[in-house]
């Protein structure tokens, strides 16, 4: 027997939690952040499921406002959007113009109105064979979501709370990363160490019963969906209130922006700008102002410089001394969001942007975005995403059903054991410390949580190891030759 001071079963115990700190902490922060955060990435998991299916969900709910009654050629767009504002009768002009991007689709002309949420448009939807209005509807945003698409995701945004609702969106994209990850240590801990039973971590063993079925479930799905919930919790992010501008500012600085139309006029018809292009606007071409002849004259430039996609969407200029911009709306593979700015007095093209030329980062951020949405690969990313939805929503019923399962009799079911962090070595401790700031520089709402949780779990540890020796410490007073003495002298 080794009778080396620290060396009995106390050392012993001590040099295994400081070969296992790491895996105590994963435990740690995996179970209290799953069921602090869990009921978020819940609703973050179940909104975001039904959002991937908002594109099928229109088709059929805006059937009628969304088809054409044939496939016949359009008319010119000035043709269906007279029709429109004949429809609105309101003396307005268009603020965006999307042409049907294909045969047996409808053309949305979009009017500004004060009655209406900020980001949002009045659209009216034009079959272009007829220049019948099949339907007036809002329309909200870059992405045109009509109203169910808008509802759900709203509430996978901001749970219809505004700018406060923000925060849970961003709790739960910053916080799925943190659980996943952890999640996906502790697995491969315990692949690592399994000999016999590996195949149990990639699919359930049926015969388990109780907490291991629930376990062995949870491990399964938990490995098959994490890249998924990496990749979501990541993404997410790039939208967020806090994180997101953090995001965007680091992509700037590294040369990874995403490059924006100048739509500026001042100086274009002196310098003819860096992109300037005179195209030979006929004489009876419309003179800058947004009627509707002006669209399809345009467009027709547009397409002759790098417009070759049938999603596209014209928009007046929003100021004066400002252009008009033909952007392509293409989010699916192959990427088509190529833009150009054009002087409608002139018909002289200001401006351009190529999707072929973006920074790399800049790019990934596009895909990243439009894989996200599902609007990239269009049904099978939709269905793909809806599946990791429900396996995500699955990991959180399952680990809460685990949490109730292991709970004593009365009560609630403990956490791991406190002071996770107690034998760590210093450099291990620090090494943590300082990538959860660094995070928190990045992501506020990941790095100091995660921070003062490293703090707080040394503290507690070290709070604990003092109560520990102060009680051993009067439990030897307790028992000493003078306490022998005292009992015999009373005894007497």
């Amino acid at each position: 027997m080794d009778t080396r001071p620290g060396r009995g079963a106390e050392g012993v115990a001590s040099g295994a939690g400081r070969r296992g700190w790491f895996t105590a902490f994963l435990r740690r922060v995996h179970f209290l952040a799953g069921l602090l955060v869990g009921p978020f990435i819940l609703v973050a998991a179940v909104s975001g499921g039904l959002y991937a299916l908002t594109p099928v969900i229109e088709r059929v709910v805006y059937s009628h406002e969304l088809t054409a009654t044939s496939s016949l050629p359009g008319m010119p767009l000035a043709d269906q959007i007279e029709a429109a504002e004949a429809y609105v009768d309101s003396g307005a002009t268009p603020v965006a113009v999307r042409p049907a991007p294909e045969p047996g689709a409808t053309t949305r002309v979009m009017f500004a109105d004060d009655t209406l949420p900020e980001s949002t448009t009045r659209a009216i939807f034009v079959d272009p064979a007829t220049t019948e209005v099949r339907g007036d509807l809002p329309v909200y945003g870059t992405s045109g979501a009509l109203p169910v698409r808008h509802w759900i995701s709203d509430l996978h945004r901001s749970l219809h709370l505004g700018a406060l609702g923000r925060w849970y969106s961003e709790l739960a994209a910053s916080w799925l990363g943190i659980v996943a990850l952890a999640g996906l240590g502790l697995w491969i801990g315990r692949f690592v160490r399994s000999r016999r039973g590996r195949r149990d971590l990639l699919r359930p063993n049926r015969s388990h019963r109780g907490y291991r079925r629930l376990s062995g479930w949870h491990s399964a799905v938990g490995i098959w969906v994490v890249l998924g919930a990496l990749f979501l919790s990541a993404t997410g992010i790039t939208w967020s209130t806090f994180a997101g501008a953090n995001v965007t500012d680091l992509r700037a600085a590294i040369g990874g922006g995403t490059p924006s139309l100048d739509t500026s006029l001042e100086g274009a018809a002196a310098h003819g700008g860096d992109h300037a292009e005179h195209l030979g606007g006929s004489p009876s071409a419309p003179a800058g102002a947004a009627n509707p002849p002006t669209f399809d004259a345009v467009l027709a430039i547009a397409k002759r410089i790098n417009v070759d996609s049938g999603d596209v969407e014209i928009r007046p200029p929003a100021a004066p001394g400002t252009a008009w911009v033909v952007q392509e709306i293409h989010r699916s593979f192959p990427t088509e969001v190529d833009a150009v700015a054009i002087d409608g007095a002139t018909m002289e093209v200001v401006d351009r942007v190529d999707f072929a030329t973006f920074p790399l980062l800049a790019k990934l951020s596009r895909w990243g975005i439009d894989l996200h949405m599902g609007s990239m690969f269009g049904l099978p990313n939709q269905v793909a995403l809806f599946a990791l939805a429900v396996g995500i929503a699955a990991l959180v019923v399952l680990g809460y059903a685990m949490w109730w399962k292991r709970r004593p009799t009365r009560g609630f079911a403990a956490a791991p054991a406190r002071g996770a962090l107690r034998g760590a070595p210093w450099w291990g401790v620090g090494t943590v410390l300082v990538v959860a700031v660094l995070i928190g520089s990045v992501l506020p709402m990941v790095g100091y949580p995660l921070a003062a949780f490293v703090v707080l779990d040394v503290l507690l540890g070290w709070w604990g190891r003092r109560a520990a020796v102060r009680r051993v410490t009067g439990a030897g007073l307790s028992s000493g030759p003078g306490a022998s003495s005292r009992s015999r002298s009373s005894a007497r």
